[in-house]
């Protein structure tokens, strides 16, 4: 007990001493100029977003705008028909961020708690499989998808989307259900619950936070995808966010605040779904530590 008590004096020693010292000082300050780091892209959008080209070309893009000007705004959503690239982008990463979060899930399950041969293989190769440039697998996917008659389909896009983020997600999920604790496996046993039933009355509702981030983190990397999407998706009617707001720059010549504007209004809705479910992300974060 005298070790102990020694201990918990010199912890809050330190507590106090890294928490009264300058040491708090320096961390603040690194974390608020990080916090301006990565803040200052965007404000260089919002700047830029409400400028005219002929303002911008004259006084730069630091500077602020002489006038309220939303024409760029105007002409990205009218030039892009954007009301229908936000509808296609929602319904991919939405789709794909519920079967992906499913997929993961009921591999991760036969996996971690199943206790398949080859366990530890299976789960590198999930590894490797996610660490693979999209560069390399285009070109067969792109045949296999005419093959199927999945060309210039969404389908397409969903189905390749969720094998690659359910990949992260299967070696994510599978380390955690490997910890899994036994005791509440052989009560629901001996109750007689077969492994569909374990799933979805044990497994499902202890995890389901962790669930709930995987499937914030899927749709906003579906959102943000472009390589994938551009190749597939060859038509205006399927293609996706990203894809309209590439197609304002042209070869010679770039309109830079219609481009800021588009990025912009590109930018709300991925970050409205995130401040939504940031609610989720913490319950996530809190479950997984407290586990």
């Amino acid at each position: 007990m005298s070790s102990l008590r020694v201990g918990a004096r010199r912890a809050e020693k330190l507590h106090s001493r890294y928490a009264h010292g300058p040491v708090r000082w320096i961390v603040l300050a690194v974390a608020i100029l990080v916090a301006i780091a990565m803040l200052a892209p965007i404000l260089i959008m919002l700047l830029n977003a409400f400028k005219s080209a002929q303002d911008y070309s004259q006084n730069g893009p630091l500077s602020l705008p002489s006038s309220f000007y939303t024409n760029g705004l105007a002409t990205f959503w009218n030039r892009t028909n954007f009301p229908i690239k936000l509808l296609n982008s929602i319904f991919i990463s939405g789709l794909v961020a519920v079967f992906g979060t499913f997929l993961s899930l009921i591999t991760a399950y036969a996996l971690g708690i199943g206790r398949v041969r080859g366990r530890t293989w299976i789960i590198a190769l999930f590894l490797i499989a996610n660490m693979l440039p999209q560069e390399s697998i285009i070109y067969p996917l792109f045949t296999m998808a005419n093959a199927v008659g999945l060309s210039n389909s969404q389908w397409s896009v969903i189905i390749i989307f969720t094998v690659i983020q359910a990949a992260f997600g299967i070696y994510l999920l599978s380390s955690v259900l490997s910890t899994f604790p036994n005791e509440l496996l052989e009560a629901a046993a001996l109750d007689g619950a077969g492994r569909f039933r374990t799933l979805w009355s044990v497994v499902y509702p202890i995890m389901k936070p962790t669930l709930g981030v995987l499937m914030v983190f899927f749709f906003i990397w579906t959102w943000n995808e472009f390589f994938i999407p551009l190749v597939m998706l060859t038509s205006n009617d399927t293609q996706t966010v990203p894809i309209a707001l590439s197609s304002l720059q042209g070869d010679r010549m770039m309109d830079a605040p219609t481009i800021n504007a588009g990025a912009l209004v590109s930018l709300l809705p991925a970050l409205i779904f995130f401040l939504i479910f940031q609610r989720t992300l913490t319950r996530g974060v809190t479950a997984g530590s407290v586990k």
